[in-house]
């Protein structure tokens, strides 16, 4: 099928998408009404997940008219020529790899003579040889003693997305009985970044993993000499302390000064490569390599039902589309990530460079600019902290802003107390369950100040418990909702052009080649 890359404007399902009727939320969650709606709109996702969209505004009818929007934008039929190895990111002229990491998708895909599937995997056994010995002591310090603890240094997304997951993973491990190394990390070229981590750990007995496609990420760099001047200092050979997750034609990749290098490529960006070496390398060492293969293992089972054409049947398009939705015609700019789990706490910020480095965009694929609004504002905490922060304003403010929760029926450690007749974790789901119907039915009072207009949309991904199944999924679910809204906007949501102007312009500054507010500024920053 010839595979048609259109603006949104032009999409005649997108216009019948516009005139459908608005649904009253504090009408049609209310009584019976809600509880029929929430059976009836809950859809399984993978890993024993399960994606409800019953408070969102829709019904029926809108959701004919998104099924007629993805049909006529292409989306399944975009998403299998990515996955068969086509060049998606036109900015870059690049192909876009990061489902391979965890599954064979489509055809094989062959580049320059390279089997990619095969480098991947080649890559996660190189990375589960190396844990392996770590862990048994095969490879040790200078002394001969065990490796306690392994710092990744990287920074965006080899720092957000591995980041969120080892927190997301760090208790269940240790109730697992898998918690094999304390991980922690080094990103912001902030002097006192480094140096509180540094001063937190035994660097004797620390293995770091410098994270750079390039080898050329100036933050980075900085941070490696920052760390190998500490080892120096301690009297310690950084080369036996330090492992590379590189490209394999950037100078880190042949260098002596590492005890290992792990490739990946330009086929997969950082927001995307958690399941890549780059998140593989520390969370094997971390956990091990059987937990990350089960991590692996969820995001499989969503990329599995992202390939589904029944838009409902299809959690990440679904959730797409609503999303297009409630920015294109309901006109919402912001939504908020809300995870009712402690241990979820940096994933909005990982879920906020995926979706803002990805869909931050005002020109289409051809590098036209478009007449529409693209990717929204994302941000978020963890519940119920949130609820004594910012939900005010998402219950009372003058914009409404459509939400995002995530929860689970079971905690993570084994540990948990009853007080006035209800567990910790009755208490947290209780909560959530709470705000749900409470932004969309509100509540009317006399006294405006304490009258709740409702009528604010949410869904909410539910599962039993987080484990590195269950995270899998809901990464490749968030990857996947990424995708689909990138390609029903026309946009490429595989490079992120956004991010350079800053790092040119902050080499003149350090080179001295600066005028203007430029040279203003810097003389005000003492440079």
């Amino acid at each position: 099928m010839m595979i048609n890359w259109n603006n949104l404007d032009t999409i005649q399902a997108y216009q019948e998408l516009s005139k459908t009727a608005p649904v009253d939320l504090a009408e049609v969650m209310a009584g019976e009404s809600g509880a029929d709606r929430v059976k009836k709109y809950t859809v399984p996702m993978g890993a024993g997940l399960a994606f409800n969209y019953a408070a969102k505004q829709v019904d029926d009818e809108v959701l004919a008219a998104l099924e007629k929007l993805a049909e006529e934008t292409q989306l399944t039929e975009k998403f299998e020529a990515l996955y068969n190895g086509e060049v998606i990111n036109t900015g870059e002229k690049r192909l876009v790899l990061h489902h391979m990491t965890r599954g064979q998708l489509g055809d094989a895909v062959v580049v320059d003579g390279v089997d990619k599937r095969e480098f991947y995997t080649e890559q996660q056994k190189k990375i589960a040889e190396l844990a392996d010995k770590v862990h048994k002591g095969e490879i040790t310090n200078a002394a001969g003693e065990k490796f306690t603890t392994v710092v990744q240094i990287g920074i965006g997304g080899s720092d957000l997305g591995p980041r969120a997951m080892y927190l997301a993973l760090e208790n269940w491990a240790k109730a697992n009985n898998t918690f094999k190394m304390e991980a922690k990390f080094i990103s912001n070229v902030d002097p006192d970044d480094a140096a509180a981590v540094l001063n937190g750990i035994d660097v004797a007995h620390s293995l770091f993993i410098l994270v750079s496609k390039s080898g050329t990420t100036l933050e980075t760099l900085t941070n490696e000499a920052f760390v190998k001047d500490a080892l120096k200092n301690a009297g310690l050979d950084a080369s036996k302390h330090m492992i590379a997750v590189t490209s394999e034609t950037s100078p880190l990749a042949k260098s002596d000064d590492y005890l290992a290098a792990f490739f990946m490529d330009d086929y997969i960006g950082g927001r995307f490569s958690s399941t890549s070496a780059v998140g593989g390398a520390v969370l094997s060492l971390a956990f091990g390599p059987e937990v990350f293969a089960q991590f692996l293992d969820g995001a499989a089972d969503e990329d599995k039902l992202a390939k589904n054409k029944d838009l409902r049947e299809n959690p990440a398009m679904l959730d797409a589309l609503i999303g297009v939705y409630e920015r294109n015609v309901l006109g919402y700019g912001t939504t908020a990530v809300l995870p009712y789990s402690q241990a979820l706490s940096r994933f909005p910020a990982h879920l906020q460079q995926l979706d803002m480095e990805s869909n931050g965009k005002s020109v289409n694929r051809f590098g036209e600019p478009v007449n529409y609004v693209t990717g929204p504002v994302i941000f978020g905490e963890p519940g119920t902290n949130g609820q004594h922060s910012f939900y005010q304003l998402l219950h009372q403010g003058t914009n409404i802003i459509p939400l995002q929760f995530v929860g689970f029926k079971n905690n993570q450690m084994d540990t948990d107390v009853v007080i006035q007749d209800s567990t910790s974790q009755q208490k947290l789901c209780a909560n959530v369950v709470a705000q749900i119907v409470a932004f969309a039915c509100g509540k009317a009072d006399d006294d405006r100040n304490k009258n709740f207009e409702g009528g604010r949309p949410s869904s909410i991904i539910i599962g039993d418990q987080l484990n590195p199944a269950t995270l899998g999924a809901l990464l490749a679910h968030f990857e996947n909702k990424v995708m689909f809204q990138g390609f029903v906007w026309n946009i490429n949501s595989f490079d992120q052009e956004g991010v350079q102007l800053g790092k040119v312009l902050a080499k003149r500054v350090l080179a001295h080649e600066t005028d203007g507010a430029l040279k203003a500024y810097s003389e005000l920053l003492n440079i």
